[in-house]
């Protein structure tokens, strides 16, 4: 995949839609581009959350630890980005990503992300919408399994 294509992958993707080209550019060149197998993991729940993933082809679950054993709390997909809580929050990985199938994606370090953010408050507006929609849905769960377990 060329430089203009990842730019143009990026600029599909809500958070960076806004962003103008030149920068998409500098966040293409400058992320890592990493392919996975299915059934590797991207990041480990409690690792060093140390950058994000954008997911360009391939699909991977999101899947957090618990005292009943392993839980698949979501399903993402082409364009969807993860591993940004860690760097958010300055925590470690909230939860194990593990690719399904064949999977490519660009790895963008702590660092990048935070510039972009700084630089481009849209980016920062449409990381909490993703975050908020997460959260909402990850509530709805809590929720309906209160009511079946107890």
């Amino acid at each position: 995949m060329s430089l203009n294509e990842e730019v143009e992958l990026l600029r599909n993707i809500s958070m960076f839609a806004r962003i103008e080209p030149s920068k998409l550019k500098l966040l293409a060149f400058t992320s890592e581009r990493l392919t996975f197998q299915g059934g590797q993991d991207l990041c480990v729940q409690g690792g060093d959350g140390d950058s994000a993933f954008i997911i360009i082809e391939g699909d991977a679950d999101v899947i957090v630890d618990t005292p009943k054993g392993p839980l698949t709390v979501a399903a993402m997909s082409k364009n969807d980005v993860v591993g940004e809580i860690a760097i958010l929050c300055d925590v470690p990985r909230t939860a194990t990503v593990r690719a399904t199938s064949n999977l490519t994606a660009l790895k963008i370090s702590k660092d990048l992300f935070f510039r972009l953010v700084t630089e481009f408050p849209q980016m920062a507006v449409e990381i909490m919408r993703v975050l908020a929609a997460r959260l909402n849905t990850t509530t709805a769960q809590l929720m309906q399994a209160r009511q079946q377990g107890g």
